[in-house]
Order: structure tokens, then C-alpha cells, then sequence
């Protein structure tokens, strides 16, 4: 078994805001942090170069993470005050970039990654056909708060 990492580090500046509505913290404030995002590659073959996956065509991965959460602000979509905070995107307003997502936090944020990657982008790039899968998703808000999402 073979095993790569792509990163894409808080240097890559996906800084995204939110809120944890819920949370009875200041997290139930709108904030946001330079998200990093670490995906964890498997196969158990390598290919003709001696690869499990072709860096260069994460492409597709690293413009569905900006699109999503380069200076964007996702909006949970049960958040009770979704309205208001879509309206920041209004053309009229032009506040802000939202993105609204069935859950936001960085446990969400990683799932999504990984249902992205592994339902689009592997599929549709045939790294199937060789058994390349995507074993995790790490994201992180800084050096000290970190999640990992690997499905059982």
C-alpha cells in the first residue's frame, strides 16, 4: 500500500468566515479563518510514472476549494438567520460572497472535501480503475484546531 498527502496550506489563502449559530461560545459569531486542507491518497498499485496520483492534476481539486472557500462566507442552511446573512450577498449590498452549506465548521468543511473528491473528482478522472481512494481529509483553522474526516 502506497500513501501520498496534498496539501493545501493557510498559505493558499482560503480564508472563509462562519458561524456556529448553536453554540452558546463566541463561536455562534460570524469568524473565519485561513483554512488548510490535507487530502490522504491510497492504491495499491502505482501507475506507469510510479505514482498513486498526479499532482498536477488536482487542478479540478484546488479551483472546487477556492470556489468554495476563498473569501466566501458559508451560511449553514438551517441557520435561522440565512436570510439576513444571504442578503449580504445582494447586488445591491455587495457585502460578501455566501455559500450556503447543509453544516458549517471544520468537521463539515472536511466531509464535504472528501465527498467532492472522491464522487467528482476520482471518479470522473478514472483513478478508480486503479483503486485510488482518498483515505482522509484534514482541515485546520490554525496550528492548534484540526479535524479529520476519514469515513469507516
Amino acid at each position: 500500500m502506497h500513501y501520498v498527502t496534498k496539501t493545501y496550506g493557510h498559505e493558499a489563502g482560503l480564508s472563509a468566515c462562519f458561524r456556529q449559530w448553536r453554540a452558546t461560545s463566541h463561536c455562534r459569531f460570524l469568524h473565519g479563518y485561513p483554512l488548510s486542507f490535507e487530502f490522504k491518497f491510497a492504491a495499491d498499485e502505482l501507475d506507469e510514472n510510479g505514482w498513486v496520483i498526479n499532482f498536477g492534476a488536482l487542478k479540478p481539486v484546488k479551483a472546487w476549494l477556492e470556489a468554495k472557500f476563498d473569501h466566501k462566507l458559508l451560511v449553514a442552511e438551517d441557520d435561522p438567520e440565512l436570510n439576513n446573512l444571504v442578503a449580504l450577498s445582494d447586488k445591491e449590498v455587495g457585502l460578501a460572497q455566501v455559500i450556503v452549506v447543509e453544516r458549517v465548521g471544520c468537521e463539515a468543511f472536511a466531509e464535504m472535501a472528501y465527498r467532492f473528491v472522491m464522487n467528482d473528482f476520482l471518479l470522473q478522472a478514472d483513478y478508480m480503475e486503479r483503486n485510488v481512494r482518498l483515505v482522509s481529509v484534514t482541515v485546520r483553522e490554525h496550528a492548534g484546531n484540526g479535524v479529520i474526516y476519514q469515513p469507516e
